[in-house]
């Protein structure tokens, strides 16, 4: 009789251990998200949700070595398209110097594909990044003097647009200084363009499309549902957005608005179902109904992959 007692504190003692190791194992299979990671648990982007690296804390030095992502990122790149802003998604490795690796994506230029899609650069080819700093949200670009040579008013003024775009779609990233064969810029090429402060998105909302769609891009997959995001500056903030399939057949159709419109460009982001027969390519479409004449006007067109 007096062994039970001795048996069953010996029992209990095995089994506590045992559930303690389970425990200390269940948490090393399943490690914490950092902020890094946070927009790519999903790995290749889509078209339905955010998997960019916006959240990214890019170059500040906010974050510590056990931040490091472990999979792919993604990220934005602004190119042009005709004599207003593109954009396109890149993969990249996985970095912390994300601000860096979107510079050095940039400057590749465009892909064939992403031509055939009609996006440039005007950023001169040759030109290379000597470093980007990040301090109190502010990004110091350096770049070799290549970036100042050749182009008018409007080479110029884009080439700026595309880096301050790239840099800022980060959002410990609010404006944009340059520097050239580093020596800090406050007047631009033989257009005597103004640097001499800080640039933001809003230094260039004259060379952005009357719709930038800057979520989905370009041959992403969108499977059930679409999420359209950017920035608009259309009247009575309000335009269409359309899923169509590869013979032009609209297979949904939403209103969206904007938060301001009509001389002041706001930004939208709407997520809407759609539903394909069969998995194929086809677009998103969007455009402006003509106050004047009720017709299409702004129109631009996404290639997206529908999937079933």
């Amino acid at each position: 009789m007096n062994g039970r007692p001795v048996l069953l504190r010996v029992l209990l003692a095995v089994l506590a251990i045992a559930l303690v190791s389970s425990g200390i194992a269940g948490c090393k299979a399943k490690p914490t998200t950092s902020d890094l990671d946070a927009d790519n648990e999903s790995g290749i982007p889509t078209a339905t949700s955010s998997s960019e690296t916006s959240e990214l804390p890019a170059e500040d030095g906010s974050f510590t070595e056990t931040s490091t992502p472990s999979k792919p990122m993604f990220v934005k790149v602004y190119f042009t398209r005709g004599d207003k802003l593109g954009v396109s998604t890149r993969q990249i490795p996985a970095t912390r110097a994300v601000a860096t690796a979107a510079m050095r994506e940039l400057l590749k230029g465009p892909s064939a594909d992403e031509k055939a899609y009609g996006l440039g650069t005007t950023v001169p080819d040759g030109t290379k990044l000597r470093g980007v700093t990040i301090t109190d949200r502010v990004a110091t670009v350096d770049l070799t003097g290549t970036f100042e040579s050749g182009g008018g008013s409007l080479s110029m003024t884009m080439r700026l647009t595309q880096v301050v775009y790239t840099l800022t779609q980060f959002k410990t990233v609010t404006s944009v200084r340059f520097s050239l064969d580093g020596k800090p810029v406050s007047v631009f090429g033989g257009e005597g363009i103004m640097l001499d402060k800080p640039l933001t998105r809003l230094s260039y909302e004259d060379v952005l499309p009357a719709i930038l769609v800057e979520s989905p891009t370009p041959m992403q997959t969108a499977t059930s549902a679409v999420r359209v995001a950017g920035n608009a500056n259309v009247f009575e903030a309000v335009f269409i957005a359309e899923i169509r399939d590869a013979s032009g057949v609209t297979l949904a159709k939403e209103q969206v608005m904007a938060t301001s419109g009509t001389g002041t460009r706001g930004t939208f982001d709407a997520t809407f179902p759609f539903a394909t027969p069969e998995t194929q390519m086809g677009s998103l479409v969007v455009y402006e109904v003509s106050a004047k004449d009720g017709s299409h006007i702004n129109v631009v067109t996404i290639p997206l992959k529908l999937v079933k």
